[in-house]
């Protein structure tokens, strides 16, 4: 089969979004891809259904490679323009009321101080450790509002929702892993982070602070080489800026570098994507290392967190973005995830605050910004 592509507004697609559905919006454009003819849990018989049988693979991969993923199979597909608005015309929010208390402050600590240890010995160099929110309403989360909130607030990030079996990961991610379009092969590592600030003074000062920060600019060079070093072996070329550039949303500045580079022939976005995952900035270095640390102090299992969230078609394009900045809707339980890169020299009080930092993100779309 040959997908069915469509186009229609932004606004409209995001209105027609049901959970279920796959919805991506980035500054692309937006995809919108719902009832798919088959699902797959590996991407072996994902590609191979998709070479035989054309259309668009659509989906979430976990950061697990031995986890099953959640992909689908879409022979009609609608596609948006970018969301040029600065703010889509939001309904009013109904909030449901949330009950759930947050008890992984001090076991995210001890866990940055345990994997300080690791470092100091000489172990690895960098782990990303993870914290979760649990969170349980009073009636069922609707996800269109969440994605609805999550647009206005960056409508030129990437906001997704996409069924995963038990709920729909829904999320508003800055960081696009890889996409390739044309010809063009793209990909944004983010690494280093400070928060946002209501004093622009302030806030200033947090996005200078951390432009000059040794920590942070080598934690985001380990990051941007290995991303250059995963494209190399599938492109003809690989173009890396110098110096990174600050990348805002509105609750993080992040040091961002936008690597560009020219696909090998049969070389898909999935192609590229897998070679990539998982990057120091959602693992560590070295990488088998850090899996195994994060398994050892991360006391829950991270599923489709820091995973990959996209889409590729038959001709080989497409887009695939870290997820990160997200949750996963079940009914009236809502399970919220947020991490940050422990490097030698990291505090785990300032940890903390950066996991608690990017928790906002979805908070603030359910009217909760002041929980943590």
């Amino acid at each position: 089969m040959h997908a069915d592509v469509t186009a229609a507004a932004p606004a409209e697609l995001l209105s027609d979004y049901q959970p279920g559905a796959f919805f991506l919006s980035s500054p692309a454009g937006v995809v919108l891809a719902d009832e798919p003819s088959a699902v797959h849990t590996t991407i072996a018989a994902a590609t191979q259904a998709l070479q035989a049988a054309g259309g668009v693979l659509a989906g979430a991969i976990p950061f697990a490679r031995t986890a099953p993923a959640r992909l689908g199979l879409y022979s009609s597909v609608r596609h948006g323009q970018p969301w040029h608005m600065a703010t889509p015309t939001l309904s009013p929010l109904d909030r449901p009321d949330f009950s759930g208390a947050d008890d992984s402050r001090d076991v995210y600590v001890a866990g940055v101080r345990a994997a300080l240890e690791r470092i100091q010995s000489a172990e690895l160099s960098k782990v990303v450790l993870a914290r979760v929110l649990d969170l349980r309403s009073d009636r069922p989360v609707l996800t269109g509002k969440l994605l609805e909130r999550l647009v206005a607030r960056d409508p030129y990030g990437y906001t997704f929702a996409t069924d995963v079996g038990a709920g729909s990961l829904v999320g508003a991610s800055p960081e696009l892993l890889v996409s390739r379009r044309a010809g063009l092969v793209t990909a944004n590592p983010l690494a280093g982070s400070a928060p946002r600030h209501a004093d622009p003074v302030q806030d200033g000062r947090n996005a200078t602070g951390l432009l000059v920060s040794e920590k942070d600019r080598h934690e985001h060079e380990v990051v941007v080489k290995a991303v250059a070093a995963g494209l190399a072996p599938l492109c003809a070329r690989v173009v890396v800026p110098p110096t990174p550039e600050l990348l805002p949303t509105r609750t993080m500045w992040h040091l961002s570098t936008l690597i560009e580079a020219e696909p090998l022939p049969g070389v898909s976005a999935l192609d590229l994507a897998i070679a990539l995952h998982p990057t120091p900035a959602v693992c560590g270095t070295p990488t088998e290392p850090a899996r195994a640390l994060i398994g050892e102090l991360e006391p829950f299992d991270r599923g489709f967190y820091t995973g990959l969230v996209g889409w590729t078609d038959a001709a080989g394009d497409g887009e695939w973005a870290i997820a990160l900045r997200c949750g996963v809707v079940d009914g009236t339980s809502l399970r919220l995830y947020a991490g940050a890169g422990i490097v030698a020299g990291s505090d785990p009080d300032k940890e903390l605050a950066e996991t608690t930092a990017k928790f906002r993100t979805f908070l603030n779309a359910i009217g909760l910004g002041d929980l943590t």
